[in-house]
């Protein structure tokens, strides 16, 4: 808008040399937060992206120190029957108290499992809904269409 020009949103009055129309002030605000936006989405994709690359270092960690300490259970094992030998018993008793150790161990988990398998319910709620919505369309009727519907259907009227 040229210098001297009414605007029509500033009262009649004529703007200042270098003063922004109202118009003109809306568009620098909605551009200004449509930067800020992008901005800020750039920056979480960013967070985001270093997170995801911690989790999956962190996994790989984990899945490495899994697999040492799975190779470490039988030299624990044998250097535990070892150690029981030292103490006076033979070697096959040794071997044999550790293994009673692991199945006892393999035993008392397994309780535990079946514990907690028995207190999984079935999901009443989704069930009794299910019933609810089957007995409703059981009962539910088709109407016949009417002669204005089928018109419509097939274009006779706009």
């Amino acid at each position: 808008m040229p210098a001297g020009a009414a605007d029509p949103s500033s009262n009649g009055r004529a703007p200042y040399e270098g003063e922004r129309s109202v118009g003109q002030l809306f568009a620098a605000a909605t551009a200004d937060l449509s930067a800020l936006v992008h901005d800020e989405i750039a920056l979480a994709k960013a967070e985001i992206r270093a997170d995801v690359k911690r989790g999956v270092s962190g996994g790989v960690s984990l899945g490495v120190a899994g697999v040492i300490a799975l190779a470490a259970v039988p030299m624990l094992s044998a250097a535990a029957a070892f150690g029981i030998h030292a103490l006076g018993l033979s070697l096959g008793w040794s071997f044999l108290i550790v293994a009673g150790a692991y199945l006892l161990l393999a035993v008392l988990l397994g309780l535990l499992a079946l514990r907690s398998f028995k207190k999984i319910e079935k999901p009443v709620r989704t069930i009794e809904g299910a019933q609810k919505t089957a007995d409703v369309l059981k009962n539910a009727r088709p109407r016949p269409a009417t002669k204005e519907e089928i018109d419509r259907a097939l274009g006779r009227i706009p």
